[in-house]
């Protein structure tokens, strides 16, 4: 899908006296007929994702520091050996915190009161077989993970999906000059310049919030849908008769 953002005719106001070129804001020469057209456009494509990324961890609470740290271990330990058993490549699996602090109570009128202490590890994955996505999450719960955040669905290679954008987007940008061009009795002669990077970028399937429990039998349902990734780019086109 190719959507036009802007665009902008820009006249170029006479030329000085005895010339027959004018030089342009980009340096380039023009003949004194020109008439510059800049246009910005952003061309996207669509495919569906080949990976998924969740976040999942444990959270433990004991009346001590080093007795919630012990027992999230345990747990974490089992948690990372179900992540190794679906098949997670050492490569795509990554601590992302340890945390290990005290929990307070507050009450009006009193300091703070430290009644026990929690730890949290946390770690990030990559899912690339995206039909096992759903077994994936209910072994993590099944194991101890009772932090689930995710999916995040993405594309592994987006350059060839990016270039697809890039191509529509010039495709565009060239067909609404060739609309001016028309309007105004002239022909689009060149192009002056291309700027990519206007905008533009990844459209990506929100995160949420999976359910730590799966219907007996049944894996957690996961539909990946489709990203979009999406190429801003300004063209300068010089139009003339």
């Amino acid at each position: 899908m190719v959507r036009s953002l802007i665009a902008s005719l820009a006249l170029l106001a006479g030329t000085l006296p005895m010339t027959s070129h004018a030089q342009s804001a980009t340096g380039y020469t023009l003949p004194a007929d020109a008439t510059l057209l800049a246009i910005q456009v952003q061309g996207e494509a669509s495919r569906k994702p080949d990976i998924a990324t969740l976040s999942t961890g444990v959270v433990t609470e004991a009346p001590d520091a080093n007795t919630a740290l012990r027992e999230n271990a345990r747990r974490m330990t089992a948690v990372v050996q179900a992540i190794r058993a679906a098949g997670i490549a050492e490569r795509d699996v990554q601590t992302s915190g340890v945390t290990v602090g005290p929990q307070y109570q507050y009450q009006d009128r009193q300091a703070p009161r430290i009644t026990g202490y929690q730890a949290t590890n946390t770690v990030s994955l990559k899912v690339r077989d995206l039909a096992k996505l759903g077994d994936v999450i209910d072994a993590l719960a099944a194991q101890g993970a009772n932090q689930i955040h995710g999916p995040s669905f993405g594309i592994d290679q987006p350059e060839p999906v990016q270039d697809e954008a890039r191509r529509a987007a010039v495709a565009s940008a060239r067909a609404r000059a060739e609309a001016y061009a028309e309007a105004l009795g002239l022909s689009v002669r060149r192009i002056v310049s291309i700027n990519e990077g206007v905008g533009g970028g990844v459209r990506p399937m929100p995160m949420m919030a999976m359910r730590m429990e799966a219907d007996a039998g049944a894996s957690t349902p996961v539909v990946p849908g489709e990203n979009t990734l999406s190429v801003s780019i300004e063209v300068v086109f010089e139009l003339g008769r």
